[in-house]
């Protein structure tokens, strides 16, 4: 992981653990780099209006008829099926090492679930401060790719890169400022699988940026995909290496950006998840 994954290059944490390009639009306003709300067409608008009344109502008249025409099921005890869209999983880990939950399961599901926490993770700032940084290289990585991160990390995060991002040197962010930088996965999907090591890739969605009345560098979101390679070691899925790639990324909703308050008021009252999966 290096600076130039956090805006641009490598594997390992960028742009909340990415690379690729980002187009940052600047808002009107010159009061708050959030305050400029998304322009749509109206064309567009009026064509989304036309194709949702279209599918309700194609809905309403299939529904008329499967109430006239269809029998009503006798009442079932069984349960209804789960939706194939429904979050899977068996309860959490319980065990956890410097915020990170370990002693996941030795199957695939617990290597998805380990590959998806460990994006949470490498994706936080706590990847900006050098102690906090090592304690999760040590808690994630196997032991022998862990040595051999630390010290090209140290030098990527280095005081003149932290300032760029308008941070000091220990990873803290101006008084008044917020430094936002998370990771937040949307799937997992199995790449390959044995006893001892996995394929795992992350489908995420992300945000890094600064958000405050002074920020030149405003809150944005970023969609990747974060694939680990995990090794059973010391009963537990650990990253032996990672890499990244952008997308996929859906098209940008109609929803206006928020002012700098209203940010960091949501980074501050919204905790992340300690448990991904």
């Amino acid at each position: 992981m290096s600076n130039d994954d956090q805006y641009g290059g490598g594997s390992g944490h960028a742009e909340v653990g990415g690379t690729g390009q980002t187009r940052t639009r600047l808002p009107d306003s010159p009061s708050d780099p959030y305050g400029a709300p998304r322009r749509t067409s109206r064309s567009s608008r009026g064509l989304i209006t036309v194709v949702g009344v279209v599918v309700l109502l194609i809905a309403a008249i299939a529904f008329a008829n499967q109430s006239q025409d269809s029998p009503q099921d006798p009442p079932s005890d069984k349960p209804p099926a789960a939706d194939a869209t429904a979050p899977t999983g068996t309860a959490p880990v319980t065990g956890k090492a410097a915020g990170i939950p370990r002693g996941f399961a030795h199957d695939e599901q617990g290597a998805q679930s380990a590959a998806a926490n460990y994006a949470v993770a490498l994706g936080s700032d706590a990847m900006f401060n050098k102690n906090t940084r090592h304690a999760l290289v040590d808690g994630i990585y196997a032991p022998q790719a862990a040595a051999a991160l630390k010290g090209p990390q140290d030098a990527a995060y280095s005081p003149a890169f932290l300032a760029r991002l308008g941070l000091d040197a220990n990873g803290a962010p101006p008084q008044g400022s917020t430094f936002v930088t998370r990771t937040v996965p949307i799937g997992t999907r199995v790449e390959g699988y044995t006893p001892t090591s996995a394929k795992i890739a992350v489908w995420y969605t992300g945000m890094i940026g600064m958000s405050g009345e002074k920020s030149t560098d405003p809150v944005r979101t970023t969609w990747k995909t974060w694939t680990f390679e995990l090794s059973w070691v010391a009963d537990d899925w650990k990253v032996v290496d990672d890499t990244q790639q952008d997308g996929p990324a859906p098209v940008p909703g109609d929803v206006p950006v928020s002012t700098s308050d209203d940010m960091s008021k949501a980074i501050k009252e919204f905790g992340g998840f300690t448990y991904a999966r």
